[in-house]
């Protein structure tokens, strides 16, 4: 049985969020090597997840069709299955409390509704 391969797209967010854990890694290590490194390994990651997009853990309490994917112990890669494609909606890195983040912007969104 073949295993559904979709294709990978990262969203502005997700992008903004890799800039800024090359920029973190760097400033702590100071070794722009070993922070290319880890984001290339991390874009990997993300890119395998087309052929595994129904993995991960759901996480609909935080937004419908929300998936995340842990990765090195350190990150938390969140994606949403839009048709035939997967999106990377964030990457988030060492600890942060990615869970509040969707929380809050639920909470705005149902604000905006009328």
């Amino acid at each position: 049985m073949a295993v559904e391969r979709l294709e990978v797209v990262f969203r502005s967010d997700a992008a903004d969020d890799l800039d800024a854990i090359y920029r973190w890694i760097y400033k702590s290590s100071l070794e722009p090597a070993t922070a290319r490194r880890y984001v290339e390994r991390t874009v990997a990651f993300c890119e395998k997840i087309g052929g595994m997009a129904r993995g991960g853990r759901p996480r609909d309490d935080l937004m419908p069709g929300l998936r995340t994917f842990p990765f090195e112990r350190r990150a938390v890669v969140a994606c949403l299955i839009v048709g035939e494609m997967v999106e990377i909606t964030n990457v988030f890195h060492g600890g942060r409390d990615y869970e509040a983040l969707y929380r809050d912007r639920g909470q705005a969104e149902d604000a905006d509704e009328p």
